[in-house]
């Protein structure tokens, strides 16, 4: 990989890691399309900590309430009903699917999983499936009222499925959030605080496959990393913002006309399927 594919491919991961559209098909894809080397799951994961830092600064201040008031909850008892502890041991519930799954299942997610074709109809499907749970969302819980383990655990069994390129972890996450009844800003919201554990995890594991004979250099995947982080932090503000307002249909649009474009391409031969 050259600094230039480090650039572009920064910007993707940037753009798409926030949107339901999933970075890791976005990547997949692109370097298809332009004719380069599939940077695989280790460049995705490590860009991903460049983006998972604009999470970690944009909602600072309530990642830093969180942590705080779940550590003191743990000799404070009267602390343990506060939203802030309760939504601590949340996150760390809602993140065990993923990595259960992710672990059990590496080498699929780094090879098989990765063909064009099934991440085409991943796009579509999961795309779809976005649009429903946006028409029969009820938009009325909210995180602070109402979250509790069993739906902790079905956001992140939602999250899980991101897993597989082209489902995307927003778009996993925030669908099974509409689908259980949450607002959409709320959906949203937790699914970047629930990305955490998960990103931060994968990002630091994959960091020792970068550099060697079938993985990026490191030069290039900072520069992907640092330009994620900065474009993605602005994708964040401009996301919420819009979801508060409007419903999800230009992207379930894009994610279908897209996916049908990758079938189509492999099927003609236009690009490799792996």
């Amino acid at each position: 990989m050259g600094w230039f594919e480090g650039l572009v491919l920064g910007l993707v991961q940037g753009l798409t890691e926030f949107l339901p559209i999933s970075s890791s098909a976005h990547i997949r894809v692109v370097s298809a399309f332009l004719g380069w080397d599939d940077p695989g799951a280790a460049f995705t994961a490590v860009t991903q900590l460049g983006t998972e830092s604009a999470v970690l600064i944009y909602f600072r201040k309530d990642i830093i309430n969180i942590i705080s008031t779940w550590m003191r909850s743990l000799w404070t008892p009267k602390l343990r009903t506060d939203p802030a502890a309760r939504m601590g041991w949340y996150v760390i519930a809602g993140s065990i699917p993923i990595g259960v799954l992710g672990v059990t299942f590496k080498d699929t997610i780094e090879t098989s999983l990765r063909d064009l074709r099934l991440v085409g109809t991943s796009l579509i499907v999961f795309g779809l499936l976005l649009a429903v749970a946006d028409r029969v969302a009820r938009n009325e819980l909210t995180l602070s009222r109402d979250l509790g383990l069993p739906h902790a655990l079905g956001y992140g069994l939602a999250q899980s499925l991101a897993l597989i390129p082209g489902v995307s972890r927003s778009g996993g996450t925030i669908s099974g959030g509409l689908l259980l009844g949450y607002r959409r800003e709320e959906a949203a919201r937790y699914s970047f605080l629930l990305a955490i554990p998960a990103v931060l995890m994968s990002g630091l594991f994959e960091l020792r496959e970068i550099g060697g004979d079938q993985s990026p250099a490191w030069g290039p995947t900072i520069l992907a990393t640092v330009i994620a982080f900065g474009v993605g932090y602005a994708a964040i503000a401009w996301f919420l913002k819009y979801i508060s307002t409007h419903r999800f249909t230009p992207f379930v649009v894009y994610r279908v006309i897209v996916g049908i474009l990758i079938i189509g391409a492999v099927s003609f031969g236009l690009i490799p399927a792996i």
